[in-house]
């Protein structure tokens, strides 16, 4: 929010104005430390955007943010080898910085696409504030890569803003809009990039400092397994013990994790699948084949299963009926 506040004369908006209007403590414009939920930043945006007609507004504030900006976490990032070091880590500490994004690397021979899930209580973000968070991240890019560094293109699921001026001026590649997924393209090796400022010992102690940060930070159980199944899923790993070996603890465990938090890991891989197979079917540019893929089915027969005894109808008819 301090970001916000910094960037709003460019837009010419009040940013005290702005956050009295959504509900937002004036106090984060100065108040860097000041925990603000992600509804809340995404709400500031889109009334900046309605209230401006600038659709830019989260690539604004994304494009100044520095690695000390990832707080605490910075600390552990600044020293890794590489990377692909840094992504794990980012997912092992996300409940230190953000409960709302997730990360995923593809890798293709020579390309690799880093993709990025933003979600809010409403669903998928809007595309002001998940241009925010890919903007973001090419501090972790550049500092790892050198600022000189360009990727090969961004992608955004969103539709195109009438001038991408800016969009070229930020992320200094071509900018695709409409796209399957919101994220990075970049060269394979660039992962694997050495870092210059990589230190074991201090990455060392960085961690240890972290695991001391109070427990009641950590995200629930429940939606630590809902971000692990949307990673697994694609890649047919989906058993409850898959689950919690990409967690770091035990199925046993796990489970006696989710009966406190009154549920249980067969609800929430129906629930992941049901959300997802709604996303997915409600685009038209994914065949039902691949949709049974991407939610961790052998095949299409067992999707379509699974599919009417979930919502009473197949995929087809159910895509039909929402295209109406």
């Amino acid at each position: 929010m301090v970001k916000f506040a910094a960037a709003a004369p460019v837009v010419q908006v009040d940013a005290a104005q702005i956050f009295r209007h959504v509900g937002v403590d004036p106090q984060c414009m100065v108040a860097a430390d000041l925990f603000v939920p992600q509804d809340c930043l995404t709400n500031v945006l889109d009334a900046t955007q309605r209230r401006t007609g600038f659709a830019g507004v989260g690539l604004l504030v994304g494009a100044s943010w520095r690695m000390s900006d990832f707080g605490p976490l910075a600390l552990l990032l600044e020293h890794l080898p590489t990377l692909r070091h840094a992504f794990g880590e980012f997912e092992r500490y996300r409940h230190l910085r953000s409960q709302t994004i997730t990360i995923r690397i593809q890798e293709a021979g020579v390309l690799a696409v880093i993709q990025m899930d933003v979600r809010s209580d409403r669903g998928k973000a809007p595309g002001t504030a998940v241009e925010l968070t890919v903007a973001s991240l090419m501090a972790l890019l550049h500092w790892f890569l050198g600022q000189g560094w360009h990727p090969r293109e961004v992608r955004f699921a969103h539709s195109a803003p009438s001038d991408l001026t800016l969009h070229r001026r930020v992320f200094g590649c071509n900018v695709e809009f409409g796209c399957d997924f919101d994220g990075v393209v970049v060269h394979t090796a660039d992962l694997d990039h050495p870092n210059p400022f990589g230190d074991v010992n201090l990455a060392r102690y960085a961690r240890e400092f972290l695991d001391l940060q109070p427990a009641g930070t950590r995200a629930p159980t429940t939606l630590a397994v809902r971000r692990s199944l949307e990673l697994l899923l694609p890649q047919g790993r989906c058993a409850v013990e898959q689950v919690a070996l990409q967690m770091g603890t035990t199925a046993r465990t796990l489970q006696r994790r989710l009966s406190e938090e009154g549920t249980d890991f067969s609800a929430l891989l129906n629930d992941c699948r049901s959300a997802l197979a709604r996303r997915y079917l409600a685009d038209a540019r994914y065949p039902v084949g691949q949709v049974a893929t991407l939610l961790g089915f052998s095949d299409a027969s067992a999707f379509t299963r699974w599919f009417g005894a979930r919502f009473g109808a197949s995929p087809r008819q159910w895509r039909s009926e929402a295209g109406k």
